[in-house]
């Protein structure tokens, strides 16, 4: 699905998360993103069904959470860790200042 040499994280990307709301996973995610200081815009797909539908087309999952980055699908919190674990993640904190 994914490697991390496929990525080039450099500036301040986009990051989009979707969730629902009784998801360890999706917790687990958000407090990972947010402890490392990256930005994200999180869309519950619980409650709708127009959303989930457009999540599956794009990944082809159903499971959540669902990650993008720079509107690239990376999977979910499993990939996200490996991610984080490969240094890959620096390149997406927001700029202090």
């Amino acid at each position: 699905m994914w490697a991390a040499s496929e990525f080039s994280f450099s500036g301040v990307a986009r990051v989009q998360i979707y969730t629902t709301a009784m998801c360890p996973y999706c917790v687990r995610a958000k407090r990972l993103l947010a402890a490392r200081g990256i930005a994200f815009d999180e869309a519950d797909v619980g409650s709708d069904p127009t959303l989930r539908a457009d999540v599956v087309r794009r990944t082809g999952r159903r499971t959540v959470p669902q990650i993008f980055i720079d509107g690239q699908p990376i999977g979910g919190f499993d990939e996200l860790a490996a991610l984080d674990a490969a240094g890959e993640l620096t390149g997406l904190r927001e700029e202090s200042g």
